[in-house]
């Protein structure tokens, strides 16, 4: 809308209504306000240039209220961090030198806690100048308060005088790196205002570019994450009809599109995660509904991740089979269950247990998270098989039938060198598990014991969390013909995140569970797979290593092209129609 001295207030507004609807779904960025002597300033091209890379410009005022705050990056899909005054080296443990220009602690405060929280929600940020810098020593990285006085060697002349719009040096781009992918290009011409710089990137950032001195000029995250920090200002070429920096915005803008889509996906999809061994760490003094560091899942990380659900189990890890061995493992179950039941109490504002699907949807209509439970191995039944309906009582939707190691009920995918399958306790308990509706799993089975379950059960059986034997050669991972089998029974495998099930030769990434995925889509069909994190267990990946990150995980079948109903089935809803099934019988 232009204006002018004539405008007409009726007319423009008549104009809005003219058709319908009149408007379209933008994502809104915030940017953070520079506030010095009690203004609040923001120069005209970073608005201008998210404007026009088709984003909603939302200035960020400095205040303390971390309530507010926390609201508004529920409210963000995505954080632009933009230049002003120097960092204060106090809140990063330094002291300042002499060459040290003027600093503003309350936007220091402010953006430094922002930072943090919009990172832990997996919101995409952008760094200019300033921005490169709050985001490197947020996340642990090191400064140079002043190049000149701090770096070695002969520099450039990084504060220019000469009009913002044009460029002053130029920047060498890592070829192999995002931003070569955003721009096009191996040198950048930009322009240059600054003499802090990044000294060393943090944990989980690599240098993207360079200006010719070896000064760093960019950095992006390691770990598929929508971050990325520039040392130059691209918001400043638009102003004069340059588009060279809008590629940069673009890829911000499509990034913060993609978020702001996967959020709200999540409002209307059911997200469960089939297996995660949190109660392991229950006797390590955790708190569940704080942001515990020494979990992977919690009230918190599964709020900013936007999960609904995950099933704890209680794991029993294989011992002895001895009468007084086998009495210990049933008590330390039913041990591991209380404490659950403890943990959501202590809770229960926030969080419920959850016996059926049902349950499961009733609970996030409340907006609360739900916990099923599970046991993980079936040494916890010793060898009394009344054990399965009491535990199925107390709540339990599936057992794995074994864990590493040979037990009374099968014999293990590991540690099992006489090749044993399931026995004759073994069949009693399956046909038990079917009869009281419980699920029976089958990650951790060996071969043989694999092929007899699907024969002796007459329900369809789970893999809570397993891989794919064809991508990835380990023997708790499973054979193209097992994934067939378990097709045919209407059964579901869920993709584990344990790197070592992922890939045998250098860490595992999102990238490589999403290929896991797609192999089990193209073997058994889209109707058979889900995913089982195992979270506290083995279980975290670079991308996606906690519930915080699992947002990361929707993003990448987005961008695969996986529909609402792909998604909505991935995320819970195969694993759910074979528990229906189980809970009829």
């Amino acid at each position: 809308m232009k204006t002018s001295c004539t405008f007409d207030i009726n007319k423009s507004y008549a104009a809005l209504h003219n058709r319908f609807p009149n408007h379209t779904d933008h994502p809104v960025i915030g940017i953070t306000g520079n506030f010095n002597d009690g203004t609040l300033m923001l120069l005209s091209g970073y608005y201008t240039s998210v404007l026009k890379a088709g984003g909603i410009p939302f200035v960020i005022p400095p205040f303390e209220d971390t309530d507010i705050l926390i609201n508004l990056l529920d409210n963000l899909d995505g954080l632009l961090l933009t230049g002003g005054a120097d960092i204060n080296p106090l809140y990063l443990g330094e002291e300042p030198i002499k060459e040290l220009h003027n600093i503003n602690p309350y936007r220091d405060c402010q953006e430094l806690l922002l930072t943090r929280l919009a990172a832990n929600r997996q919101i995409p940020i952008l760094g200019i100048c300033r921005g490169i810098q709050v985001m490197n020593a947020v996340f642990g990285g090191k400064l140079y308060q002043d190049i000149d006085a701090q770096m070695e060697g002969m520099h450039l002349k990084h504060s220019q005088d000469m009009d913002r719009a044009f460029a002053s040096h130029t920047v060498n781009i890592e070829p192999d790196s995002l931003l070569s992918r955003i721009m096009n290009t191996g040198t950048l011409p930009v322009n240059s205002f600054h003499h802090q710089a990044v000294a060393e990137p943090a944990p989980g950032f690599r240098v993207s570019a360079r200006a010719a001195d070896g000064v760093i000029e960019a950095i992006e995250s390691t770990e598929y994450k929508s971050m990325l920090g520039v040392q130059w200002h691209p918001e400043c070429f638009i102003l004069n009809g340059d588009k060279c920096m809008m590629p940069l915005f673009g890829w911000f803008i499509r990034e913060a599109k993609s978020f702001r889509a996967a959020k709200r996906l999540h409002e209307r999809i059911l997200t469960l995660d089939s297996h995660c061994d949190t109660p392991m760490f229950f006797g390590q003094n955790i708190n569940f509904a704080t942001r515990d560091e020494k979990i992977k899942v919690d009230l918190h990380k599964m709020t900013e991740g936007r999960q609904d659900a995950t099933i704890m189990v209680a794991y029993i890890p294989q011992k002895e089979r001895t009468d007084e061995a086998l009495l210990a493992a049933t008590a330390k179950a039913d041990r591991l269950l209380n404490d659950i039941e403890e943990m959501v109490a202590n809770n229960c504002t926030a969080v419920d247990i959850a016996r059926t699907p049902a349950d499961l949807y009733r609970l996030k209509k409340a907006g609360k998270k739900a916990i099923m439970l599970g046991i993980e191995n079936g040494y916890a039944i010793g060898k009394d098989i009344r054990n399965v309906e009491r535990f199925r009582n107390r709540g339990v939707v599936y057992m794995t039938l074994c864990h590493n190691g040979n037990n009374d009920i099968c014999g293990s995918a590991r540690y099992n060198d006489e090749g044993l399958g399931v026995s004759e306790f073994g069949e009693q308990v399956i046909r038990e598990m079917n009869r009281v509706g419980m699920m029976v799993d089958l990650s951790h089975a060996g071969e043989r014991s694999f092929y007899e379950t699907l024969e002796i059960s007459r329900t369809s059986v789970v893999c809570s969390h397993s891989s794919c034997r064809a991508l990835c050669e380990h023997p708790r991972n499973l054979t193209d013909e097992q994934l067939r089998a378990i097709a045919r029974r209407g059964g579901v495998v869920q993709v584990c995140l344990y790197g070592g099930f992922l890939r045998s030769d250098v860490p595992a990434t999102i990238c490589d569970a999403v290929e896991h995925l797609h192999h089990i889509v193209n073997i058994m069909g889209i109707e058979h797979v889900g995913i089982g994190t195992d979270f506290d267990g083995d279980g975290g990946i670079i991308g996606c290593n906690d519930s915080s990150e699992l947002i990361n995980f929707t993003r990448r079948l987005l961008l695969e092209r996986y529909s609402e109903a792909d998604i909505q089935r991935i995320w819970g809803g195969n694993f759910l129609r074979v528990m229906e099934e189980v809970q009829r019988i």
